[in-house]
Parts: C-alpha cells; structure tokens; sequence
C-alpha cells in the first residue's frame, strides 16, 4: 500500500517559506492528508512521559507572577503561541515591499536584501537562517516601536526575570542539520556593521563571545572568526563585500563553557596546602578570581562593554530550580546523568553571569534544535525554554527536504512483527544489561548480550552491508557509517568488543582471539588474527580520553601521513611552526572523528562509532546511513538530537522542481514516532562529495590573477558623435522578448476577441526616434547631479535616426513602438552607447574601476565541496585547481583540448571563482561570469601571456549579445588599459552545439580558430602600452 508520506515527504522549497506541511493526528502520526499552509509551532511529538510525574507534570504552559516562578495553571504563558504571534508579524514585516517601511537601520536594510535576493555562486542561505536572523533584528530593531512588539518584549523580559534575573535571554529553535553556524554569522554581521558605522548606539555591538559545549563544537565554530581561511562572510557571502571591512573590525571569542572553571594558579599538594595553612591559619587562595578567567577566556573583549553572547546548542545552560517536595527521586544512571547535566548549566550560566557582572552583557542568544530543560534542572524534564521566540522544527526540516527522513527498515530476518521492540530497545533489554563501569568487578563477556540487542544489531547490520555494497559498486570511496549510542562504558565496551573482536583471557594466562560478530566492523585479520592497520570500528568514551589509551601505535603509525598533514593544516591555521609539533592522543582522536566521512584522512576508514555521549552533539557527518540506541530516551531532546547526528544531507543540489530528493536515515532503538510506520526502503546510493582547491604549493606555477571589475568609466568627446554600429548592435524585437503579441480573450459565452498590438503600427518614427534620443541623453549622457547635455541632442538624434534605420527587427507580431517600453528603450540606449564607445576606441581610453576592498582574484583562493557527479581531474601541469566542474560534455572536450593544446600555459574554469562582469542588461545592472580563463601563447612567451576570456555558447539569445559587447567594448579594453593585469582577450566558442558528429575534430578545429584570432593584436590593443 502507498504512503505518500515516506514516498514524497518534501513538499518546500528550503529557500521559500514552506506553504504545505503534512497533517499529524493527536499522537503525531501523519494522517497522509497535504494542509496548504505553514505548520504552526506546536510541540506536539509524542514523547516518553518525564521522570517527574508525582502530580503530573506535564509540560503545560508557563505564568510569571512576582515572587512566584513557574507555574502552571490560572494566567497561561504559553510559548508557542507567542512563537506564532513573532512568527506572523515577521512575515508581515518582511513582505513589506518598500525598504523604508522596515523601520531597521540602512545598514540592516542592505543586509537583509543582501540574504533575501543576493545571486549566490555557492551554498545559498535557507529560509529558516534567514527567519531567524530576521526575527532576532525584528525583535531589537522593529518590536520597540509598537504596541504589539513592546507587549512581546515584556513576557520575553518576564521569562527571564524568573529564569535568568542577571541576564536577557533570547532563544532561537532551529532543527539539528538547519545550520545554526550560518545563522550565528548572520547575526554577528548584522550587529559588527551596525556598531562600526554607528558607534553611538547601544543596540549594536561589535564584541562577542561564543559558547559552545566542547572542544569539537568550538572548533567547528572558527569559520566565525573574519581571518578565518574557511571564514562564512567571505565565502558563504554573507556580506556584501564593501561591508567585508566592517566585519574585521569584529572582537569575537570563541570557547567551551568549560573554560569559565576557575584554575589553580599554584599547583601545591595536600601537604604543602596543610603547610602553608597552619594550625589555625586559613586555607591559602590559590584559585584565580572572576577577572583572572576573564582575562584568560576572552583577553580580546576586556575594556569592552556591551557583550553580545551567542550559546551554541545552549540547553545545556540555564539556572536550575530547586527541586519541590513532590520530585519524585531519580536513581541509578538517571541521577548520575542528571547531576552532570546539571553541574555543566552551573558552570556554563554563572560564567556568562561573571561576564556580564565584569564586563556586561548586552543580550544572550541561544541557538539549539532542543531548547528544554534537562532533567536536574528543577523544570519538567522536556519543558521548552520559555524565552524560545522562532521555531523552525525537525519536522518543517524534513518538509523542506533539509535533513534526511529518519526511517525504520524491516529487515527480512526478524521473525513476526517485532517492530515495537527496537524502536524503544532500551525497555526490553535494560534489566540485563551491565551498570558498572569498565574496569571494575568481574569480566563482563560480550558474547553474552542480550538476545534482543544481538538481533537488533543484526537486523540493522544486514541492512548496512547492502549499502555498503552498493557504495562500493557506486565508487565512492568513503564507507557508510553506523553509529552506536549506548547508556554508559560498560555497555559500550561489551558493544566495542562484540562488533569488532576481542581476546579473550585463559585460565593459563594466554588469550584467544574472538574476531567480531559483524564482518564489515572487524578489526582483526580473519586470516592471521593480527590487528588491522587501520581499524573499521572506533570507541569513544570519556574514560578514553582521560587515559590517553583512544589510538594504538600502530593506528598512529600507520597514519603517519595523514597525521603530518594535520600538523600542517595546524600550523596554516595559526601561523605558528611549533604548533604541530606534538599532539596528543586526545587531539588524535577528535579529528579522527572529525574527519569520519572524508577520504584520504584520519577517519576516512571508518565504518563503526561506538559512543557513550561524545556524538550527542556537534558531530556532523554527513555519512551516517544507520543508528542504533542503546540507552534510555527520556525526552525528545535526546531523540532529536541522537537522530540528529544521522540527518546531514550529502547532497545540496535542488531537483527538477526546485527541491531537495529525499534522502533516509535507517534509525533502530530510539522512540521518535512520528515516522513509527513500517517502511521496506532499499539503500539509497549517495552521492559522492569531493573538495575543489588550488593544490599549493605544488601548482602554484599555475596561478591565473584576474581583477575584480565593478564598472566602466568612459570619457567621450562631445564636439563629433560618430557610431561605430555592427551586428552586436542589432536588436530583434520578437514575442519571446516582449511576450505574446497576440492572446485570444474568451468569456463563458458569446464572442471570443484577439488583442493584439495591431494599434501600435500607426506611431510615427519620428516620435519613436524623439523618445529614444531623450532616454539617450538622459540616462548615458548625463553627468551625476548635472543637467542634460541638450547640446548633443541632434548629435545622438542623428546616430539614433541611423540605427532605428538598419539595426531594429520587429518579427513575430511586433512594432518598433514598442520601444516605448522602458527596458526596450533601454536596450537600445545601451547599444548606442555602446556603438560611439567603439568608434573611439583607440582615441578615449577605457577606464575599468576596480573593487575598492578586493581589486583582485585568483585560483589560489579557491575551495569548495561539492558532490556534482560530472567533473574533469585537471593536469597538473595546466591547472592550479584539481577539478573542474562541467556544465555540459562540451566543457569536458573544451578541457581536453585545453590541456593537449601546445599553445595553452594554463587554464581555469570559472566556477566559484568570483570572476564576473558587469554589464547592463535594459534597464537593470546584472554580473556576467564567464566559463574560462586561458593563458595562451600569442608569441610573448609564458612571461606576457595573453589571457584568454572563453565564453562557450549555443543559442545566443539577447543578453548573450549584450555579454559578448561588454567584453569587446569595455571590460577588455579598460583592463588592458590599467597595465597591471596582462593582456587580455575575449572569445566566444560558438556553434558546436549544433554539431551531432565528428565531436572531437570539431572541438579542436574550433579551439585552433579561437586561438588564432585571438591572438591577433589588434583585439588587444588599447592600453598606452600598445599604443
């Protein structure tokens, strides 16, 4: 039987707001019905019941009274209507059509325009970045200005009077694999801009401090930073790039919350404490002070004032409540854990309170898929932070295609209907699994499993072997991973142990070895018995990395390439040589998992994670196809964010209707519901991803600079007009430009009319030739701030006359009156203009203006993943970039010829390059970013290369004639005029298109064509240097 759900479950575009979601009955079960709207915020996943249940405690909704806290009957705060309430007027707002209705700053005007509608040459922001950032601006810059937002501002200010008395706390709910870092540059490019160009305000700042809940996170994080070479604002495009300035003016400290501890500042021992205390003395201070962590944590931000801090995956910190009396005790693994839980929020808030007492916060913001309180935090385990104000919930993600589809496979080998077994394991396995840690008691045996765990880890395994299978038929050459959550040590080391071998000891105190249940996960030689190289399964687990024991010698020996290559990047990333030099085994171990999913590095291999809680969080690779649970679920936190770490899309690349295909996550163990339906779904093949980068220093011989154009001066004389008109001067009006010329208009009855354009024919020329000449002379020969130069009048009349007379084509219906269309007439200004240019050529130079902040680009800075199948692996002794990313296969043979052509020194394709022209198109300015740059021998030798712009075309519409013009007119004439660049061509590779055989020889008959002429000096020739 079909269910439209599993089968389509995209139904948005992750760039548009979602219009459609899938009902969800009472129980979140979808009920296969399509609603056209948005899904509201409503935190209606069914969830296990919290541990404190004495009196109920449901999540209900919030009141705040003086003196009273949380409670949760009369007067009802209920956050998920406010959600709603945020959510409607920020959609409101943002429709507004005219900026100056927006009440933001300039600076915040030109940002969100710059994130809205910016043409993106890589990865473009979501809707739901973009909505979180918005509602975060709407919140400071617009909600103070009405009623309405002022009254939400109030129950934000009330929430956290309770909570968070010292500080003002905003939370932003985003699902896991949304990307929350992009967001966190958004919203710190919207606050540094803001302050830099207004230094008085108190809204902004340009100081920030970043928490993260581990090492890996904060790691992660540092593409936050402007100098970062991996750094979002440059490379994503966050900003504009006059603003990129700004951005390096930003104090931002990135840290884990475990930094905020107070460290001894003399290391003594117990008797040497005892020594200097005496008798009777008091205990010696040791410890540093708040202002000693401060200046260790964040020495760049001391002396600043008005801190914006910004929590990642914040639901670790909050202040706890003290337990009431109808708490009902938590015991075993539930109070240990919830008594880290909540020693971490401890630590983590009253850092930030040190902060803000010290230095002063101006407002905290919390980004997190799970924004609820955990259990030891006073609050009912689950409870949503009630200063939570955006919500764009896992399933609006999965709705808009942005995470893969957790699933639940039926694998053919369980017997009967199990299913309700493993979807909540831990209920059926919990009471024979061990709850000692490792290494103490007896030897526990992982033979001995419970059978129910043995069976799951079977079924799943099974159903991994097939897409490890058909991964390797596919060629990708990273395995799928599978990772394992378990409840604690002990279990994961039974698990470890089971999956991948172990020895086990004899009475006579020899071992034997007992390889691995599961082949694939093996980290013993079946044949010899000796350890594997490189293991296929890893354990993780904090008593590993305490000890130091996480990586064997002969793992860390035979890795010794991979490893250098670590110590390298480090020291590229901070400039310092020593840096590299040691690291430790924990280091090790975290880019170890780090880099699972990524060929050619330390984790490259793996295929097996087995964790206690080190994957909760902030691990993120995108080649998880299957998870298996082994502990307690108590919330939907733990669910979502376990899931979470098996939900990263490997493909970003939108489908023919402007979607994401649908990609599935194979999840055993963990009770999320809402997709409980049993589903049989085959391994999908993924798609194989691959960096894109300048190899340095080894092709550095190859490097093609270019400059970054963003416009054309151009000083013509005024005393003689004359046109230069040619065939790129000819406009062609047709119904495929201005649209249908004739429509047949019918009513339910009676007679059926045509309108056409027919009433045009009568316009005189003369009038046609009159508003032409005044749209010339008033949007191309007019000085800024100046009056029309009426003097040219009859000058630009007579060339207009001229051109009106041999250059213009009606066909298809039309009429040179419709010429009156502003873009029309604009066109046609526009060649024209560019028609006296040419006459001039040789007599007026050119002036190109460079990009103030960035004049120029090169190969060297490029660097990109992508997981397009259709590529080129580059010479290397013609391409400084490895791979080229082909459009088509005439890109392909273009590459071909390219690298066999003995005329040809070095070659790139333009793509995320940042190459592009300017030109005018109508009325509006758009960038052109041609195919290729190539580095051709026209007789000077490889140290005056002619450079070589290649535009490979077919059909060429109007906007192609208006590219190839610019070139010609005034790109490459006002380059070669600045001297500094080299010469510079450009070619147009046209008509093979229309070409079904003799590929090749055509190919390369055209290219020698190409060549040739544009080798020819007088293509070149208009800088003082040619004159």
């Amino acid at each position: 039987m079909s269910n439209p759900f599993f089968d389509h479950p995209i139904l948005n575009s992750p760039y548009e707001s979602p219009r459609r979601h899938w009902e969800l009955d009472s129980e979140g079960q979808p009920t296969q019905v399509i609603l056209e709207a948005r899904r509201r915020a409503e935190f209606i996943t069914p969830i296990p019941k919290p541990k404190k249940r004495k009196k109920a405690a449901v999540q209900e909704g919030f009141v705040f009274a003086d003196n009273e806290g949380l409670s949760t009957k009369d007067q009802q705060y209920d956050p998920t209507s406010i959600i709603n309430e945020v959510r409607g007027y920020v959609e409101t707002w943002r429709n507004l059509p005219n900026p100056q209705q927006w009440q933001v700053t300039p600076e915040t005007a030109r940002l969100l325009q710059h994130w809205r509608h910016h043409t993106f040459s890589g990865v473009r922001p979501f809707f739901c970045q973009v909505e979180a950032a918005e509602t975060a601006i709407w919140l400071t810059e617009v909600a103070p200005q009405s009623k309405p937002g002022k009254r939400l501002l109030e129950q934000l200010a009330a929430a956290n009077r309770d909570a968070n008395p010292e500080l003002m706390r905003l939370a932003l709910k985003l699902a896991t694999g949304a990307g929350k870092t992009t967001v966190m540059a958004m919203l710190i490019a919207w606050q540094t801009v803001n302050a830099v160009r207004r230094p008085a305000s108190k809204q902004f700042t340009r100081g920030f401090l970043v928490c993260a809940p581990g090492l890996t996170i904060k790691d992660r994080l540092r593409v936050l930073q402007p100098n970062d070479p991996n750094s979002y604002y440059k490379d994503r495009e966050l900003v504009p790039n006059d603003m990129l300035d700004d951005i390096n003016r930003a104090k931002i400290v990135i840290t884990n919350y475990h930094a905020f501890k107070l460290r001894e500042r003399i290391e003594l021992s117990k008797g040497g404490r005892l020594l200097l205390q005496g008798r009777t003395g008091d205990a010696p201070e040791t410890l540093e002070t708040e202002g000693q962590m401060l200046q260790r944590v964040m020495p760049d931000l001391m002396g600043m004032k008005n801190i914006l801090v910004i929590n990642d995956e914040a639901h670790h910190c909050y202040r706890e409540k003290p337990a009431a009396p109808d708490d009902e005790a938590l015991t075993g693994d539930e109070r240990k854990e919830a008594e880290k839980n909540s020693e971490a929020a401890r630590l983590w808030i009253s850092g930030l309170e040190a902060v803000n007492r010290k230095l002063g916060v101006s407002r905290v913001l919390d980004l997190s898929a799970t924004p609820f309180f955990l259990s030891g935090s006073g609050y009912a385990e689950g409870t949503l932070f009630p200063w939570t104000m955006s919500d764009f919930s896992l399933m609006d993600a999965i709705e808009c295609g942005i995470v893969k589809l957790p699933r639940v496979p039926v694998a053919e080998n369980i017997p009967g209907n199990e299913l309700p077994v493993f979807r909540n394991l831990w209920e059926h396995i919990r009471k024979d699994m061990p709850k000692k840690g490792r290494g103490q008691g007896e030897e526990l045996d992982p033979l001995k499993l419970p059978t129910r765990l043995q069976t799951a880890l079977l079924a799943l395994y099974g159903h991994y072997a097939k897409t490890f299978e058909l991964w390797q038929e596919s060629g990708i050459k990273v395995p799928p991973c599978f990772i394992v959550v378990c409840q604690n040590t002990a279990i994961s080391k039974l698990v470890y142990d089971f999956i991948s071998g172990f020895h086990r000891k004899n009475d006579d105190g020899t071992s034997t070895l007992v390889n691995g249940r599961l082949a694939l996960f093996r980290n013993y030689d079946d044949t010899t018995g000796n350890a594997l190289s490189r293991p296929n399964t890893l354990l993780i687990d904090s008593e590993q990395l305490e000890a130091g024991d996480a990586l064997d010698d002969n793992f860390r020996g035979m890795a010794a390439d991979e490893i250098e290559r670590f110590r390298r990047e480090i020291v590229e990333r901070t400039g310092d040589a020593r840096s590299g030099d040691s690291i430790t085994d924990q280091e090790l171990l975290r880019e170890v998992m780090n880099t699972v999913g990524k060929a050619g590095q330390l984790g490259g291999g793996i295929r097996c994670v087995v964790s206690v809680s080190m994957l909760t969080e902030g691990w993120d690779a995108n080649t998880v196809t299957h998870v298996l649970g082994i502990r307690a679920f108590g919330t939907q936190l733990l669910c979502e964010q376990v899931i979470g770490r098996a939900l990263r899309r490997q493909s970003y690349d939108l489908n023919e209707e402007g979607q994401f295909n649908v990609e599935y996550a194979d999840v055993f163990g963990i009770p999320f519901d809402f997709t409980a339906k049993p589903v049989i779904g085959p391994p999908q093949p993924p798609r194989e991803t691959v960096q894109v980068r300048a190899v340095r220093p080894e092709r550095d011989a190859l490097e093609i600079e270019f400059p970054r154009v963003e416009g054309y001066r151009v000083e013509l004389p005024e005393e003689r007009l004359i046109a230069a008109l040619n065939d790129e001067s000819k406009l062609e009006i047709n119904p495929g430009l201005v649209g249908p010329s004739i429509t047949r208009s019918a009513g339910i009855i009676g007679e059926a009319v045509d309108m056409s354009l027919t009433h045009l024919e009568g316009m005189r020329a003369a009038t046609i030739v009159y508003h032409l000449t005044y749209r010339l002379l008033n949007t191309h020969w007019r000085d800024p701030g100046e009056a029309p130069k009426l003097h040219l009048f009859g000058q630009l009349k007579r060339i207009t006359q001229e051109w009106l007379e041999t250059c213009l084509t009606c066909k298809g219906g039309t009429y040179p009156a419709q010429l009156m269309y502003q873009e029309l007439a604009d066109m046609a200004c526009n060649k024209i203009t560019a028609a006296i240019t040419r006459q001039f050529e040789g007599e007026r130079p050119i002036k190109a203006l460079l990009d103030a902040y960035n004049p120029t680009g090169s190969t060297r800075n490029v660097r990109f993943n992508t997981s397009k199948a259709d590529r080129w692996e580059t010479s290397a002794k013609h391409c400084q970039i490895n791979w080229v990313i082909l459009d088509s296969d005439w890109e392909a043979e273009f590459c071909r010829v390219a690298e066999s052509h003995p005329k040809v020194f070095a070659y790139v394709k333009n793509h995320n390059l940042g190459f592009e022209v300017p030109y005018r198109f109508g009325s509006s300015m758009r960038k052109y970013r041609p195919d290729f740059i190539v580095l051709v021998d026209d007789g000077h030798g490889r140290a005056d290369p002619l450079h070589l712009v290649v535009e490979i075309k077919g059909f060429r519409a109007e906007d192609a004639v208006e590219k190839k013009s610019t070139m010609d007119t005034y790109w490459v004439p006002g380059v070669n005029h600045l001297g500094s660049y080299g010469r510079w061509a450009f070619a147009e590779f046209t008509e093979v298109y229309q070409i079904e055989s003799d590929f090749k020889a055509k190919v390369e008959s055209e290219f020698d064509k190409m060549i040739a002429s544009a080798a020819i000096p007088r293509l070149v020739k208009v800088g003082p240097a040619n004159v």
